[in-house]
């Protein structure tokens, strides 16, 4: 971090300090290094005496959690030389995230990158106090739950681009139309000095962004070659994904690297492992909505080469009043599965073979039913917990 002066945080709640400035801030008491600011949000009065232990030059205790870390956010980004990427979308921002990092770094840039799941009030202010006076570029991620929370975001990480994956039926809930899901991503359009936007998305061609195309990948001997550049991933959904980091790679003026870009995804995000008697685990469980299940499914049926399949399947949160509906829709899809276990109420609109309320339940379910050599896909939203099912597997 850009050493940050303490006299700019008073006013945000109880500090001590035995220092004039912090060289880190951290919000979990286990992740403090000597020198580093701890942040006490969400109960973590609890834990100063071990941030203290660990060596924290500091300590604060926010009257409100969100406007400490936005405040904190502001100075560190008013510090920050490198230039700011911000990455929303309805499906794919974390792995687009992931992908741009790799062709960065791959390019000679010396990259911060959101950590897994940094992507709200709390993530992405710590993501800005990583930046160092050598960082070339931060990455960014963000998401919501309803209008205004973008531009919020955007405000405080005032990114010189601002990319948006895709629109898709996702926080329908909350949010009542695809229209207001298009509203509240394109609000990072109206500060982002440099927007990028899917070039077929009706819903965004007024803003005047910039745009990518989605295109159709070669798949050549396990590898993804998406306009030109070779990936070490093969799966189809991910392509859009790299036709959205090229665009922005382009747009900071990077060179394409040359020879295969080796890309590690965020945990829980397409994940495989070989199973016994040459099975493959795609470990997809940390969330789910219409588009990427059908994704995670043909991306299932392309790596199945003549393996039995099996889908563990959970429900779809956050969809609003036609949730059932959209369940009904994958099972559709489901046609081709060899075995399909359902998890979670909604998860029975998908007319599984087997069904199960609860992960918990699931995991017998599935040590019983899978056999050697399946191809296994785990994919359901992040309330259902699927992640405990691949684990088991795996």
């Amino acid at each position: 971090m850009i050493p940050l002066p303490l006299g700019e945080l008073r006013g945000l709640g109880r500090l001590d300090a035995d220092a004039e400035t912090v060289s880190g801030v951290q919000i979990d008491s286990r992740r403090v290094h000597p020198g580093d600011l701890f942040v006490a949000v969400r109960g973590g009065v609890a834990y100063l005496d071990d941030a203290r232990a660990r060596g924290a030059a500091a300590t604060l205790v926010p009257v409100d959690d969100f406007a400490a870390l936005a405040a904190i956010g502001r100075a560190a980004r008013s510090r920050i030389d490198a230039r700011v990427v911000a990455i929303t979308g309805s499906v794919g921002k974390t792995s687009t995230k992931d992908i741009l990092t790799a062709l960065l770094r791959a390019s000679g840039a010396d990259v911060v990158a959101a950590e897994d799941g940094y992507n709200n009030e709390l993530g992405l202010p710590l993501t800005l106090c990583r930046v160092e006076e050598h960082t070339d570029v931060v990455v960014t991620e963000m998401g919501m739950r309803g209008l205004g929370q973008i531009r919020a975001l955007a405000e405080i990480a005032r990114p010189h681009v601002g990319l948006i994956t895709s629109i898709a039926p996702v926080h329908l809930e909350l949010l009542g139309s695809i229209e207001n899901i298009a509203r509240a991503k394109a609000e990072l359009l109206e500060i982002a000095e440099i927007g990028i936007v899917p070039a077929d998305e009706p819903l965004l061609a007024s803003y005047g962004a910039r745009t990518f195309d989605r295109v159709v990948p070669e798949i050549r001997a396990g590898h993804a070659i998406v306009d030109g550049v070779e990936f070490d991933f093969a799966a189809r959904h991910q392509a859009q994904n790299a036709a959205a980091a090229i665009a922005v790679l382009d747009t900071l003026g990077y060179d394409r690297p040359q020879g295969v870009v080796e890309v590690t995804f965020s945990r829980w995000r397409s994940q495989e492992t070989p199973l016994p008697g040459g099975g493959l685990l795609i470990n997809d469980a940390w969330n789910a909505n219409p588009v990427a299940m059908r994704a995670a499914l043909a991306h299932l049926r392309d790596c199945a080469a003549g393996r039995r399949t099996v889908a563990i399947l959970g429900d779809m949160a956050e969809l609003g009043a036609e949730a059932a509906r959209f369940h009904e829709e994958i099972a559709r899809e489901l046609g081709s599965v060899d075995l399909v276990i359902g998890v979670g109420e909604l998860a029975r609109g998908y007319a599984p073979a087997v069904w199960a309320a609860t992960a918990a339940e699931a995991v017998a379910l599935a040590q019983e039913l899978v056999q050697p050599g399946d191809a296994v896909l785990v994919k359901g939203s992040r309330s259902v917990g699927l992640e405990v099912v691949a684990e088991a597997l795996a």
